[in-house]
């Protein structure tokens, strides 16, 4: 055989070996498996498996769909929150200057100042009702009438202003009269109103993380058997959570949800245990 023939047949084998490795590599697996085992270790117990419970493997964790959810459910902020309370712009700006929206905390007196009292028209209201009945000595008394105001407004606007700075010098003079005056305000105490449109917000979160997980996100879901386990053949090759969702896993004292990253490879199959130690107990923490 002449050098030319020796040069053509290697060139052939080498195209061969090329061509062969190339239809390997096109015919090897794209996808792999999972396999989970889940249990559940109670205080002072043993493990026990987590039986006919459904998994869904997502392409995003769950907590931060969570999170997604919550962010096209805003809840005001707090300063858009109390301009829409129905009370006095003096309150509004008290309100605003203090980190405080609960009028109603038993120390809440500390808070305040004579001025508050003065210019914060439900706070004076509020003090006056808590020193009424003369229980409080030497508590200044209002020298003018509602009729005054219309009939003479001069008058009435000068025994006011009186009245006002007298009651401020008695105030100052005698803080522990501000004592109590929580218990006169619970008509305009904003707090249990913001407490609402957290609790709302979250309930609408709860309500439709689970059906956005579902329908934008889910690859596959499986139930495990009496025993924990279970398995997903023909996962594509990538990054995944395995989640609980919304729903717990109980066993003794614990509630539990998952929420474990993993990742996929062509042709392996991954096994993974869900246990205590990469899960959420919701008896501790707050869930997604």
């Amino acid at each position: 055989m002449n050098t030319l023939s020796k040069r053509a047949s290697i060139l052939a084998l080498a195209s061969t070996v090329l061509l062969a490795c190339c239809l390997n590599a096109q015919s090897a697996p794209a996808t792999g498996a999972l396999e989970l085992a889940a249990r559940i270790t109670p205080t002072a117990a043993r493990p026990e498996p987590v039986r006919q419970f459904t998994f869904y493997i997502l392409t995003k964790s769950y907590a931060d769909i969570a999170k997604e959810v919550e962010s096209a459910n805003v809840v005001p902020s707090r300063e858009k929150f109390i301009d829409g309370l129905k009370v006095s712009p003096e309150l509004k700006t008290w309100l605003k200057g203090h980190d405080t929206l609960d009028l109603m905390t038993p120390d809440f007196d500390r808070l305040l100042t004579p001025d508050d009292v003065i210019q914060v028209p439900e706070f004076l209201l509020a003090y006056q009702r808590s020193n009424s009945g003369g229980v409080t000595k030497g508590l200044p008394k209002p020298t003018f009438t509602e009729a005054e105001k219309k009939d003479q407004p001069e008058k009435y606007e000068k025994l006011r202003a009186a009245y006002l700075s007298n009651l401020k010098k008695f105030i100052g003079a005698n803080p522990s009269t501000m004592s109590g005056i929580e218990l006169e305000l619970e008509a305009v105490n904003p707090q249990r109103k913001w407490a609402q449109l957290h609790s709302d917000q979250q309930r609408r979160v709860q309500r439709l993380a689970p059906d956005v997980a579902q329908t934008k996100y889910l690859v596959a879901k499986t139930d495990t058997d009496l025993d924990g386990r279970a398995s997903i053949q023909g996962l594509p090759a990538g990054d995944y959570w395995i989640s609980s969702l919304s729903l717990e896993a109980n066993a003794g004292d614990r509630r539990l949800r998952w929420d474990v990253p993993v990742s996929i490879q062509p042709g392996q199959t991954v096994r993974i245990e869900l246990t205590n130690l990469n899960a959420l107990d919701t008896h501790t923490a707050p869930a997604p």
